[in-house]
């Protein structure tokens, strides 16, 4: 499926796994230039060659990567030696793989996100044009067995991360040639030295073309931000707060920057997985699905067409908007 963002710059936290992974795929597929964000090393190691299409994720499938050099891209690594060799168990070409790369970042640390905004941008030539905020924690604990530092942690990730986020790549995103002064700090010098390599993947603007700038922000909430939940009092207003934070800077940032909310139900994702193993069997995911008038729960891939499809040039006019992808559970009021 083609959503028109080809040679996009796309930055996507918590692009390691669950929506993100899928959304990351997606737009790989489609052509965007794609750095996805985390903390794990490894865990963007895998999801790198997840994305890829490669047989055995769990291996080193990028040989070449210097230890510990997180922000390098898989082509690049591959390309190294000058051989233009790669592991045959990666499918696609060494110019499809520069088109996808790892940062290592801890997005409740304004530094981290302002070092990761200034190298995805390198790739093209300072420039982003969507950005996903899909990093996300989850607690189910009632009210009065919250601790403060369960409280912190799950804003810290949740909210202040998706802050950060968006302040470190704003200035990105303004159009071009209007970028506020001091938005790439002194990490802009090192990061341009780790993108010229690649630099030549993403595409020139279009200027000239006639086409509109377009320019996406979209924050990945919960069904549980729109109309709450048992048992999850601070996750429910962390997702309440990004909810409310997306309707804000749809304001503050028109004409220039659209910004959306994806507000999913359960997803099938590693994170889900966890909380039923937390659960020790109370119940599984059939059955959560049972309580959905579609009588299931969604798949990443689903969750990910929709945020590629709000991403669309084709949806420059949406702004502001807050979207349940829940299978009609919103609708049961």
């Amino acid at each position: 499926m083609e959503y028109g963002c080809k040679n996009k710059v796309v930055v996507i936290s918590g692009g390691t796994s669950g929506i993100g992974l899928a959304a990351a795929r997606a737009f790989w597929r489609d052509g965007a230039v794609v750095s996805i964000v985390g903390r794990d090393s490894t865990k963007g190691m895998i999801a790198l060659a997840a994305i890829a299409g490669c047989k055995d994720p769990e291996a080193a499938v990028f040989p070449g990567l210097p230890e510990g050099t997180d922000t390098l891209s898989a082509a690049e690594g591959l390309a190294k030696d000058g051989s233009g060799a790669r592991d045959s168990s990666v499918p696609g070409t060494a110019e499809e793989l520069a088109r996808l790369r790892y940062i290592r970042a801890d997005i409740t640390k304004p530094a981290d996100c302002r070092m990761a905004a200034a190298i995805a941008a390198c790739y093209g030539k300072d420039r982003i044009d969507i950005l996903v905020n899909s990093a996300g924690i989850y607690q189910e604990k009632r009210i009065e067995n919250v601790s403060v530092a369960e409280y912190n942690r799950i804003m810290d990730v949740n909210v202040k991360g998706t802050l950060l986020m968006i302040q470190a790549c704003q200035p990105y995103m303004l159009p071009h040639g209007e970028t506020e002064p001091g938005a790439a700090d002194e990490t802009a010098g090192s990061a341009q030295d780790a993108g010229n390599a690649a630099e030549e993947t993403a595409a020139a603007e279009n200027a000239g073309s006639g086409a509109v700038q377009d320019r996406c922000i979209i924050n990945i909430a919960s069904d549980a931000g729109i109309g709450g939940n048992y048992g999850c009092p601070v996750y429910c207003a962390s997702k309440g707060a990004v909810v409310s934070l997306t309707k804000a800077l749809a304001l503050d940032f028109a004409p220039d920057i659209r910004v959306n909310c994806i507000c999913p139900g359960d997803v099938d994702t590693p994170l889900l997985t966890a909380q039923l193993a937390a659960a020790k069997g109370s119940y599984t995911k059939e059955e959560m699905g049972e309580g959905y008038p579609l009588g299931r729960i969604a798949a990443t891939e689903e969750v990910a067409h929709v945020i590629c499809s709000v991403a669309s040039p084709a949806n420059s006019f949406m702004t502001g908007a807050v979207i349940p992808v829940d299978g009609g559970l919103t609708a049961i009021g």
